[in-house]
C-alpha cells in the first residue's frame, strides 16, 4: 500500500499528550520515544477503521466493535488494518463496555509496533481529541513565531556588510543544519553551520545540479541522504546559483524560511531586470551625454534627495555588501568606492541606522545640490565615526541656523570669505578647522574623523591660529569662525 497522506498540520508528540496529568493516559504497549507522533485524533468503532483514516491519528475506540468470542485472529486483523491505514496509536477506553484492555489487543499492538494507550474511566474521548487540538494548537503558533522571527533575522543579516556568508550563517542557525551557496559551475562559493557529514555534502552537491536554470528543470528539490533532509534552490537570477540546505531534522516552517533566504540571496546575487533599471540606466546615459540633473532626476524617481556615506564597522565593503545596504536603505543607486559607500536616497524614505554600519546623512536637497550635499554626508560621517554613533544627520542640531536667518546670504557669504581667505590656499586647514570646531576641541576625535595622527591636527590647528591670527581657545571666536564654515 502506498503511504497515507499526512494532514498538513503540525504533529503532537505522543509522550507531550502522556504527559497530560488531566488525562491520565497510559502506555502499555508498542514503541515509545519522542519520534511518534499524532496529527489529530478520531473515534471509531468500526471493525475496520482503515476507509476512514487520513494517516497519522490517534484511534480511539472503547471496544464497542469487539464480538464476545473475538480471539486472537480478530485484534490481529483489526490492529493490522489500523498500522496499514497509517495510524500513529491506539487508545482504547475502559468503561462502560470493558473493564481491562483485552490481552489480546495488547499482544497485537506489541506484534505490529502499534502504540497503545489506555484511557480510564473518567477521561472522555472528546476530551483527548480536545488536548490534542491544543497541542497542535501550541505547536502552531510555536512554528509560526519561530518562522517570524527567522525572517527578521534573515532581513538584518542581509543588511549586514557581509550580506551573504550572515544570511547563510542564520539560515544554518535556525534551520539547526548547514546552508550553502553554490555558483554558476557547482563549486562551493561559501557555506555555514555543521557539516552533515560526506554522504550528505556529496549528495547535497549533486541535488543542487538539479534545480540550474536549465530548460524544464524544476526550481527546487528535496531529498534525504544518510538520514539528513537535504532541499536546493534555484535562485532568481537566471545566472545558475543555487542555495543547498541540509538538516538532521524537518519541521513545517523549514522551508518558509528557506525560501525567504533563497529570495535574499537572488537579490545579494543577481542583478535586478526591471522597468526601474532601464530607466536608471537610461539616466545615467542622459548625464553623460551632458543632460543636467535636474532633467534626469524624474527617470529616478524623485524630485529631492539625501546623500548617504556609509563605512562597516570591520572589514572595506565588497560589491555584495554594498547592494544589501541599498537595498536595506531603499535605494539601488549605489557607489562602493573604496571604505566608504555613498548611496543616493529619494528624500521620503525614512533612514534608520543599521547593524555592522556607520551613517552619515545630508539634507534633502534638488538634484543641483548633490554635490553640496555628498560632501554633507561625508562630514556627518565623519562626526558619526568620531562620536561613536551608528547615524548622524547633517544639520541634526540647531546651531547658528537661527541666528545665521538674521544675516542677508550675500553678505553672511562675504563675511565668511572675508575672515577664511588666509586658509583658502590649505583646504586640508579648512577641513580640519571645521572638523576639530565641530567635535568641541577634541583632538582625538578629530583625528579619528580624519583619519589622522592627533599630533598631526595639533599641529594644523596651530597653523590656523598664526594664520588667522586669532585665539581658537576665545568661545567668541570659535563662534565666529563656525558661522563662516558653515557658509563654505
Amino acid at each position: 500500500m502506498p503511504d497515507p497522506a499526512v494532514p498538513p498540520t503540525p504533529p503532537v508528540p505522543l509522550d507531550a499528550l502522556l504527559a497530560r496529568e488531566d488525562l491520565g493516559l497510559r502506555r502499555i504497549a508498542g514503541p515509545g520515544g519522542p519520534g511518534i507522533v499524532v496529527h489529530g485524533a478520531h473515534t471509531s468503532e468500526m471493525a475496520d477503521p482503515y476507509p476512514y483514516l487520513l494517516g497519522g491519528e490517534l484511534l480511539l475506540s472503547a471496544g464497542v466493535h469487539i464480538p464476545e468470542d473475538a480471539g486472537a485472529e480478530y485484534f490481529d486483523a483489526y490492529v493490522s488494518r489500523i498500522v496499514a491505514a497509517g495510524g500513529a496509536a491506539l487508545g482504547f477506553g475502559l468503561a462502560p463496555v470493558h473493564d481491562t484492555v483485552p490481552a489480546a489487543l495488547v499482544e497485537a499492538c506489541g506484534r505490529h509496533g502499534l502504540p497503545l494507550l489506555e484511557v480510564p474511566p473518567r477521561t472522555t474521548f472528546s476530551g483527548v481529541a480536545r488536548a490534542v487540538w491544543q497541542l497542535m494548537a501550541r505547536a502552531r503558533l510555536a512554528e509560526l513565531r519561530r518562522v517570524t522571527e527567522a525572517q527578521q533575522s534573515l532581513a538584518t543579516a542581509a543588511a549586514r556588510p557581509d550580506p551573504v556568508p550572515s544570511v547563510l550563517h542564520q539560515l544554518a542557525r535556525r534551520l539547526g543544519g548547514r546552508a550553502v551557496l553554490y555558483g554558476p559551475q557547482g563549486t562551493e562559493l561559501a557555506a555555514a553551520g555543521r557539516d552533515q557529514g560526506e554522504g550528505a555534502r556529496t549528495a547535497l552537491a549533486e541535488l543542487a545540479r538539479v534545480v540550474r536554470p536549465d530548460a524544464g528543470r524544476p526550481a527546487s528539490a528535496t531529498d534525504t541522504a544518510a538520514g539528513t533532509r537535504l532541499a536546493a534552490y534555484a535562485l532568481g537570477t537566471g545566472q545558475g546559483f543555487v542555495l543547498g540546505v541540509a538538516a538532521p531534522r524537518q519541521h513545517p516552517g523549514d522551508h518558509t524560511i528557506a525560501s525567504v533566504a533563497a529570495v535574499l540571496l537572488s537579490l545579494l546575487t543577481g542583478e535586478h531586470q526591471s522597468g526601474t533599471g532601464a530607466a536608471r540606466s537610461s539616466a545615467l546615459v542622459r548625464l553623460l551625454l551632458g543632460s543636467p540633473p535636474e532633467e534626469v532626476t524624474p527617470l529616478l524617481g524623485g524630485e529631492r534627495w539625501r546623500v548617504v556615506h556609509a563605512r562597516p564597522d570591520a572589514r572595506a565593503p565588497d560589491s555584495l555588501a554594498a547592494s544589501a545596504l541599498g537595498a536595506a536603505l531603499g535605494s539601488a543607486l549605489v557607489d562602493p568606492a573604496g571604505e566608504t559607500v555613498r548611496v543616493l536616497v529619494p528624500a521620503d524614505r525614512a533612514l534608520q541606522a543599521l547593524p555592522g554600519w556607520t551613517l552619515g546623512v545630508s539634507a534633502a536637497v534638488a538634484p543641483p545640490d548633490w554635490p553640496a550635499a555628498d560632501t554633507q554626508a561625508a562630514r556627518a560621517l565623519a562626526r558619526a565615526r568620531a562620536t561613536r554613533v551608528p547615524l548622524v544627520r547633517h544639520g541634526s542640531r540647531a546651531g547658528l541656523a537661527g541666528l545665521a536667518d538674521l544675516v542677508a546670504p550675500h553678505d553672511a557669504d562675504a563675511h565668511a570669505r572675508a575672515l577664511l581667505a588666509p586658509l583658502a590656499a590649505a583646504p586640508a586647514l579648512t577641513e580640519t578647522l571645521r572638523t576639530w570646531l565641530s567635535l568641541h576641541g577634541s583632538w582625538d576625535r578629530t583625528a579619528v574623523a580624519l583619519s589622522v595622527h592627533r599630533n598631526t591636527v595639533r599641529q594644523r590647528i596651530a597653523r590656523c591660529a598664526a594664520l588667522l591670527e586669532s585665539d581658537l581657545d576665545d568661545p567668541d571666536t570659535r563662534m565666529e569662525l563656525w558661522f563662516a564654515l558653515r557658509r563654505t
